[in-house]
């Protein structure tokens, strides 16, 4: 263990230790706010000057993660900025950006790459870098190590770099940051004992792996188990619906088996900014070893296509009432990605809505957490939340139950719903009401 190694080590134990958040979103302000709550200074960095601001006002941007928290952030010494050059207060550089698919649905790493080099013209020795974006297995050694040891910087022995993925799970009131278990792998020896310092401090259970590349591919397996068994149970509601067979129902039943199920639950397709993309991080990178990755693809498959089918299955159910899609009103009900989240990362019920226009649908949408739709990077609509009364419901031609949030009032939305398809399982099949 080098003197850099030791230095860091104990300032990160006694909690002199700043620690730079890079990236102030989902996983970054909780993992801010954590860090400070136990006595560090926290640095955050963001590129939206926005984010940035409300923080620095004391303000959360976030629905799940209360105001109150980021005031008592600010108090305890928390600053954000989008000045990189500030990198040199931080002795850890935690990065929590995106990695998002490119349009041929390949790992787009431009964000870690364009936020390292942003930071490694100012980094200084005795630093610790932690990625804790999802990515596939090789990115920390042959990506971020040599951009390191580009600008003079001993990986090991000077500085040290560390793999740690996220495993955020927005809106989930049973686990928190520190109480969720966190993976980690260091490029060396010194590496994972740095590593296994900072996070000793904040997480309960910090569990320490032989290689960032072990790290990399644990966070992949926890998303790709998820995006199978989803992809299986979406199936088995196709097979369940052609038999007239409620899929809930099945699922339910055979949850009771106290060994060797797990219930997972079908839907309009994955959301998030994990499940519907780790995949193809994994696949993308098999292939370079001469693998195909059959069964994870088509689980992939068979996830990207239910849109489809519950839009087939809502043009069905207007036909059958001498409707065409084309001019009917449409009202969406949930367009956050999961119940009860602001998170609109990846969310199908977002192509829902772009399938259903195209086809000439007036569509609407009702969200308690979404007030007004968000600017995103590849979906535009003009849109505030409809609020749900008896009036505003019986309006439509269909309501379409995308995200099943707690807060809506379905009995309310069953009595004056004229048409009903769904696709979380909420209603009772019926007259008004159509299972997809």
């Amino acid at each position: 263990m080098t003197e850099a190694c030791d230095r860091l080590i104990s300032r990160l134990n006694d909690r002199t230790a700043v620690i730079g958040i890079v990236g102030l979103g989902y996983v970054g302000l909780p993992l801010a706010i954590r860090f400070s709550q136990v006595g560090y200074r926290v640095l955050g960095l963001d590129i939206a000057p926005d984010k940035v601001d409300a923080l620095n006002r004391g303000e959360s941007y976030i629905e799940h993660i209360a105001a109150a928290d980021v005031s008592a952030m600010r108090e305890t010494g928390f600053e954000a900025t989008v000045d990189f050059s500030r990198t040199p207060e931080a002795d850890a550089l935690i990065l929590c950006v995106p990695t998002p698919l490119n349009k041929y649905r390949e790992p787009d790493l431009s964000f870690v790459l364009d936020t390292v080099d942003g930071l490694t013209p100012h980094m200084r020795e005795g630093q610790v870098m932690s990625l804790e974006s999802t990515t596939y297995p090789g990115t920390t050694d042959e990506e971020l190590m040599p951009r390191l040891e580009a600008v003079g910087l001993k990986v090991g022995e000077t500085t040290f770099l560390v793999y740690s993925p996220e495993r955020e799970d927005p809106g989930n009131p049973n686990f928190t940051t520190n109480t969720i278990p966190k993976v980690c792998g260091g490029v060396t020896a010194s590496c994972l004992d740095v590593g296994l310092a900072l996070y000793g401090q904040v997480i309960d259970r910090v569990v320490p792996v032989s290689s960032t590349r072990a790290a990399e591919l644990t966070k992949l397996l926890e998303n790709i188990h998820r995006a199978v068994n989803i992809g299986l149970v979406n199936e088995m509601k196709i097979v369940a619906d052609r038999m007239d067979i409620d899929i809930h129902e099945v699922i339910a039943a055979a949850a009771t088996k106290p060994f060797g199920f797990v219930p997972y639950w079908p839907g309009p397709g994955l959301g998030g900014h994990c499940i519907p993309i780790d995949p193809f991080y994994l696949t993308w990178k098999a292939r370079e070893y001469g693998l195909h990755t059959r069964f994870i693809e088509l689980a992939g498959e068979v996830n990207s296509a239910m849109p489809d089918y519950v839009v087939a299955k809502l043009t069905k159910a207007l036909n059958e009432r001498l409707k065409p899609v084309r001019g009917s009103r449409i009202l969406v009900l949930g367009i956050a990605y999961k119940k009860n989240v602001d998170d609109m990362r990846e969310s199908p019920s977002v192509i829902l809505m772009e399938k259903l226009r195209d086809l000439g649908a007036h569509v609407d949408y009702s969200d308690p957490h979404v007030p007004v739709f968000p600017k995103m990077r590849e979906h535009s609509f003009d849109l505030s939340s409809v609020e749900l009364t008896a009036d505003s419901l019986a309006s439509y031609d269909c309501v379409l139950l995308a995200t099943d949030h707690a807060r809506f009032d379905y009995d309310l939305i069953g009595r004056h719903a004229t048409l009903i398809v769904d696709s979380r399982g909420k209603f009772a099949a019926g007259d008004s009401v159509v299972k997809a």
